[in-house]
């Protein structure tokens, strides 16, 4: 299987979403890769260059975390560490594509303590440029052995539906069950209908595929709070999204799917939209 990319600061948020991504590893037979970047250019700095210091400290703390966390993994799978030196959003997505990750996994939220930590400041940078599958995950969601109920938002746009294979593939190991909700955030029923449809598409996806789900809808100005409110009285263990924008120039992160990862205390998987895409 493609492994898991795990950006780490050595945050307890970072080391948290390490232990998050043993979880996945396990179902999914895949590898853990560790990636930590150095961010000092010395061009910029006006403090002699620690670099060296800095990559030594490094690699010290990931032999102390391969050392421990390798005994909770399967038999087979292995955990290494990569050290890397940029802009750490393009550094972590370019050993994500060298490697064919299946999907990067990042703490938000993660200033504090070791030093001026990098996580929580660029968790935002990092799901806006990976090009694969991201989940991000805070310091205070606590990981369990399994993924029992995922809740999917499914909207009236064409790419809400993009997000249903990986899903499946996750409930299918997992076996959990997937919770598709219809959001509307106008009292229109013709927009309604839209959104309706496409669940209705959802379940029966998901239904040729043997992961049971429960459909349902939510009325909100405020889809983000709505959602947060349904996940946690649901107690659920992964929201899916989409990004929700995309130009030709760029990929932009939506504005309510970086709501939902700043303020989620359920961990949350976010996908790009794809310009060609059948379900």
């Amino acid at each position: 299987m493609h492994p898991i990319v795990v950006a780490v600061d050595f945050s307890n948020t970072s080391i948290h979403a390490l232990e998050y991504s043993i979880v996945l590893a396990n179902r999914l037979k895949s590898d853990i890769v560790l990636i930590w970047v150095d961010k000092f250019t010395s061009n910029e700095a006006i403090y002699p260059d620690t670099s060296n210091e800095n990559r030594n400290e490094a690699k010290k703390r990931f032999d102390e975390l391969i050392g421990h966390y390798s005994k909770s993994l399967t038999e087979g799978i292995k955990i290494e560490y990569k050290l890397r030196k940029g802009k750490i959003y393009h550094e972590v997505d370019t050993l994500a594509k060298t490697l064919g990750a299946s999907m990067i996994v990042t703490g938000a939220h993660g200033i504090s303590g070791y030093e001026e930590f990098w996580i929580g400041s660029n968790a935002f940078k990092i799901v806006t440029y990976a090009s694969c599958p991201i989940i991000t995950i805070r310091n205070d969601y606590p990981v369990r052995d399994g993924i029992d109920k995922i809740l999917i938002p499914i909207d009236s746009s064409l790419e809400t539906l993009q997000k249903l294979p990986i899903i499946a593939k996750l409930a299918t190991l997992f076996h959990s069950e997937v919770h598709l909700v219809a959001t509307h955030y106008t009292h229109l029923k013709s927009i309604q209908k839209i959104a309706m449809k496409c669940a209705d598409r959802a379940e029966h996806f998901l239904e040729k595929n043997n992961v049971k789900s429960i459909t349902d809808e939510i009325v909100s100005d405020d889809i983000t709070k709505a959602l947060i409110a349904y996940a946690t009285q649901l107690n659920a263990d992964l929201i899916g999204i989409m990004t929700e924008q995309e130009t030709p120039v760029n990929i932009l992160l939506g504005p309510h799917a970086q709501q939902l990862i700043n303020q989620s205390p359920v961990p949350v998987l976010s996908l790009h939209p794809q310009e060609h895409f059948c379900l």
